[in-house]
């Protein structure tokens, strides 16, 4: 025997034991473990129904209904062709107007939440430093604000500067594509404020072993550096970044076994709307995507969704509604006076 084989291993020392008492019998026969997780409020060890969530007086009622999230690109190169600085035709006062155009589209087709980003995400974007990025979402955000008053907004930044000045402008809550990096200051701000976090996933490359284990494992760990960092267990959603360092074989698989990021206890967001994998799916450029796009909203939905961020509001809140008449059963508010019987 070599001498490192024979060393002894140092393990943890047990804690919270309740001894045997074999004099009392049945049950008490036996040494069991207390179940600690009572000393730490919020703490259970099961997972239950996340809490309802109220932003801008709207109650998010998670399992009630679908939410849906209307994505605001305010980039020059949006994969999908919907960035508003692609064409500007009378400089910074038309994209705040269009942008607010947009928005009420988007609010009066049935968006629960808008969704604005000022860079692409797309992979291999053109990185945009935090100046560009605060000039571009955040007089967008302060219009948007001041037109829709009551609209929940969310800001899709990684920048903690950038998502600090979109809260000053009026956001709501934090969408992080990068809620998986190491670097907890996007949680620490949304602690600061006591706003809500979208964690999404996200890879460097597309290199797995097993995706979906993987995926819900990278999750698990930035969930619990959020809260370290002081945001409020309610307050967090999850996101498995469909599109976001994963190749299309990784991204179907992710679709799949999308139900099983419920044993993450968190609401779930769900962004498939134009990705590059319907495309690759279908051979069809961006624009011709919402077939695809509508089938994982639907798909979506029946493994457990809450959320879903799409381009397309009026499609994808009827299927939203189609599905929900199924899967939870149908509102009587849903239904028109006369079938209320």
């Amino acid at each position: 025997m070599t001498e490192s084989r024979s060393r002894e291993r140092v393990l943890p020392t047990q804690e919270g034991v309740v001894g045997a008492r074999p004099e009392l019998g049945g049950a008490f026969a036996t040494p069991s473990f207390a179940d600690k997780s009572r000393d730490h409020p919020g703490e259970s060890g099961l997972i239950r129904a996340p809490a309802t969530i109220t932003l801008r007086g709207r109650e998010l009622a998670w399992g009630s209904r679908t939410f849906i999230v209307g994505i605001l690109n305010v980039t020059p190169d949006s994969f999908s062709g919907d960035g508003l600085l692609a064409a500007t035709p009378s400089g910074e006062g038309w994209v705040q107007e269009r942008a607010v155009e947009v928005a009420r589209t988007m609010v009066e087709q049935g968006a629960d939440v808008l969704d604005i980003g000022g860079e692409s995400s797309r992979p291999g974007h053109e990185e945009v430093d935090a100046a560009e990025e605060r000039r571009r979402v955040v007089p967008v955000i302060a219009a948007v604000r001041a037109a829709l008053p009551e609209i929940p907004i969310s800001v899709d930044t990684v920048k903690p500067s950038v998502a600090e000045a979109a809260l000053d402008a009026g956001t709501d809550l934090l969408n992080d594509v990068w809620g998986v990096a190491d670097d907890d200051s996007m949680a620490r701000l949304a602690a600061e404020r006591g706003v809500p976090l979208i964690v999404m996933h996200n890879r460097a490359e597309a290199r797995y072993r097993n995706v979906l284990a993987e995926v819900i494992t990278d999750l698990e760990r930035a969930l619990e550096r959020a809260v370290r960092a002081g945001v409020d267990w309610e307050q967090l959603i999850v996101d498995p970044g469909f599109g976001f360092g994963k190749a299309p074989v990784h991204n179907l698989a992710l679709l799949r076994g999308l139900g099983e990021l419920r044993i993450l206890g968190r609401p779930i967001m769900l962004g498939t709307s134009r990705k590059s994998t319907l495309g690759k799916v279908l051979d069809l450029p961006a624009d011709q995507r919402l077939e695809a796009t509508l089938a994982t909203t639907a798909l979506g939905i029946a493994a457990g969704v809450d959320l879903v961020r799409v381009h397309d509001v009026r499609p994808n809140v009827r299927v939203a509604r189609m599905s929900d008449a199924v899967l939870r059963g149908m509102p009587m508010d849903w239904l028109p006076q006369g079938d209320r019987a």
